[in-house]
């Protein structure tokens, strides 16, 4: 394999044992290797990656250098708004309800309908869950009610009911004694 000679080999081995992550310092090792004129088979054997690894590592090293031994950024799947559009997302959410929502405070359903209409965005309740705690927003939580409760006789209930004992102070542990109960001396086994 042919590789462009960015550095020398010493340099490599001394950059390989300088290097903390163990993924970068396995790519520098098959580079330098495959500069030593090792084959993509004995290489892959050696840093325990593929052969088709090796050759893609060496050859992002011979196009970019040690830049190209880094991890790329923006692997993985798009979430389903761009940054602004979250941010504008996060601008409505607090700003409050409108009239036209018909509520007065978002809950995920809520924000769900405001994807969907404003953003054209169909996502489940999960997910929007998920979206906003990256915004950093919290869902609301509302007090569980019963639905047959009444509020006038549970106010009645609340003002008639007679008042907590105050607490008492917790007893003060006897001083022979290691474990605070009150056990007079000599009695406790003391065959442990």
């Amino acid at each position: 394999m042919h590789v462009e000679p960015h550095h020398t080999a010493e340099q490599l081995a001394d950059l390989i044992r300088a290097e903390a992550r163990a993924k970068r310092a396995r790519r520098l090792t098959a580079v330098r290797l495959a500069l030593l004129g090792h084959a993509a088979p004995a290489i892959a054997a050696q840093v325990l990656l593929s052969q088709r690894q090796v050759r893609t590592w060496v050859s992002r090293y011979n196009a970019n250098g040690l830049d190209g031994l880094a991890d790329l950024k923006g692997r993985g799947r798009r979430g389903p708004l761009d940054p602004e559009q979250q941010q504008r997302l996060k601008r409505r959410l607090l700003a409050g309800p409108t009239s036209a929502d018909g509520c007065c405070a978002f809950r995920g359903r809520d924000v769900r309908r405001i994807l969907q209409e404003e953003f054209g965005v169909l996502r489940c309740l999960d997910a929007v869950y998920a979206l906003m705690h990256r915004l950093g927003l919290e869902p609301l939580r509302p007090r569980p009610r019963h639905p047959k409760g009444d509020p006038a006789q549970q106010e009645a209930f609340k003002k008639s009911s007679p008042r907590p004992s105050p607490r008492r102070k917790r007893p003060t542990p006897d001083r022979r004694s290691r474990c605070g109960s009150r056990t007079r001396r000599g009695s406790a086994s003391r065959g442990r």
